[in-house]
């Protein structure tokens, strides 16, 4: 029994990961859950707010329609900002961040330029649209890179206990 202890000592520092080492699918997912419940947040917040002050004043039906057509579109432009700013600034957003995890450049391992990180977002979205197959290259590649990863030519590492 000792044996297998030992046996079991012996491997448990190559399985525990090291910072630089790529992440996988799972990781990754729960991040972009964690990223996803802050935008929703900050929206659903931001939408009672606007609803509530709305529901004060005596607004016609087509300011109302206009209101909701800006608000869908502030979504969107929120949405994409969060990940952009993010990855271009840090390389963590605060779901990766809690998941100690970096997004970086495939090439160097530096920060991601603005426009890198606008590409590797459309690039999330291209791999979502066919039923999430873009992400089942994490799978199969040796660095763990999805379609995303592949467009903008970046990694998802360990960040370790810095991040």
């Amino acid at each position: 029994m000792s044996l297998v202890l030992h046996a079991d000592a012996a491997l448990a520092p190559a399985v525990q990961s090291r910072p630089g080492d790529y992440v996988g699918l799972v990781t990754r997912a729960l991040a972009f859950g964690l990223d996803a419940a802050v935008i929703n947040a900050a929206a659903i917040l931001t939408a009672a707010i606007v609803a509530l002050t709305l529901s004060l004043v005596s607004v016609p039906k087509e300011v109302r329609t206009v209101a909701v057509a800006c608000g869908a579109a502030l979504y969107v432009v929120w949405g994409i900002g969060y990940f952009v700013t993010f990855w271009s600034t840090t390389g963590q957003t605060p779901g990766s961040r809690a998941m100690r995890i970096r997004v970086q450049a495939a090439s160097g391992g530096g920060r991601l330029k603005p426009r890198r990180a606008l590409l590797r977002f459309v690039g999330l979205t291209l791999a979502a649209i066919p039923l999430f197959a873009g992400f089942l290259l994490i799978l199969v590649d040796d660095r763990r890179r999805g379609l995303h990863d592949r467009l903008a030519r970046t990694v998802v590492v360990d960040a370790g206990d810095a991040g």
